[in-house]
């Protein structure tokens, strides 16, 4: 039996002629931003893509299929759909089966690329292990994918939101290289710096590339992390936005939000506290990260 793909148009022209693919997941235009706007950045981010030399190919489940690559209409359904299931590892099939409409995160686009053969995939920040964890065993399924998916994650390092250090070292102990990106130290999301020094460090879209393709010969299972700091003229620093962050965890905590609710929650308000300034943020990050994925998948082609 073969998973229920459907390419788009362009995709399907991208494949056939080799050409380097990204992948994108869906969350961020259902659960990241409201109608338009998620809209348009889906677009901006995409046109980044094609401007770069590469092929996007934003991944959702509707209709029992997965969809690598919406087409304009499909893509402006998504973003005005209600009720759009959030889905990982766990409940991906489930969603497939029973014909509902899904936004991938994480974990579920490294599937779907997987499944399609693309090799790198572009998104804001990864979740991790959430505050707290050590009593309530919150940690994104994000970090198991990274350990036996073989596709390379781009991403501004986790959300700020989370236990950093915490993530760091569950990523090391199931083994996921963590890249940063022309920086020593491992970005924060809205920040540039976390002030927590980075495993591993490339300079090049070369670099990261070679290093996917050697994982692939040594047989290693799992991809790899590439930590993209937030352009500088866009980061919200650190020490800004941790009395947002403390207050939004408190209010998440005194209202009894947890699982998969707990990451829109503590984002939108955030949002609020900040007065947009996340928002704008984010924006810049994922387009900062579609820009370097595009580079990483053609040096992929080259090499």
């Amino acid at each position: 039996m073969t998973a229920p793909l459907k390419f788009s148009t362009e995709v399907a022209n991208a494949r056939k002629a080799a050409r380097p693919i990204v992948a994108l997941e869906s969350t961020i235009i259902t659960h990241g931003m409201p109608y338009p706007q998620n809209v348009k950045t889906a677009e901006l981010v995409e046109a980044d893509i094609r401007k770069a030399g590469a092929v996007p190919a934003t991944i959702a489940i509707m209709n029992g299929h997965i969809h690598i690559g919406l087409e304009p209409d499909q893509l402006q359904t998504l973003a005005q759909a209600k009720n759009v299931a959030k889905l990982s590892r766990a409940d991906l099939a489930f969603a497939l089966a029973n014909g509902q409409t899904g936004a991938s995160t994480v974990a579920a686009t490294m599937i779907c690329a997987h499944l399609a053969g693309i090799e790198v995939f572009a998104t804001g920040g990864i979740g991790g292990v959430h505050r707290g964890a050590e009593h309530s065993f919150d940690i994104s399924a994000d970090l198991e994918e990274l350990a036996q998916t073989p596709v390379s994650v781009v991403a501004a390092g986790a959300k700020a939101i989370l236990d950093l250090p915490k993530t760091l070292e569950v990523l090391e102990s199931r083994g996921v290289p963590v890249i940063a990106y022309g920086q020593n130290t491992f970005p924060a999301f809205w920040s540039r710096d976390s002030g927590l020094p980075a495993p591993l460090r490339a300079d090049s879209a070369a670099e990261i590339a070679a290093a996917h393709k050697m994982r692939a010969r040594l047989g290693l299972p799992g991809g790899q992390l590439i930590a993209n700091p937030i352009p500088t003229e866009a980061e919200i620093p650190a020490e800004q936005l941790a009395p947002h962050i403390e207050q939004a965890l408190k209010e998440a905590e005194a209202g009894g939000i947890a699982a998969k609710a707990v990451t829109p929650f503590l984002l939108t308000r955030i949002f609020e506290l900040t007065d947009g300034a996340s928002l704008r943020a984010n924006i810049a990050l994922v387009r900062n990260n579609a820009r370097l994925a595009a580079a990483i998948a053609i040096a992929l082609k080259q090499g």
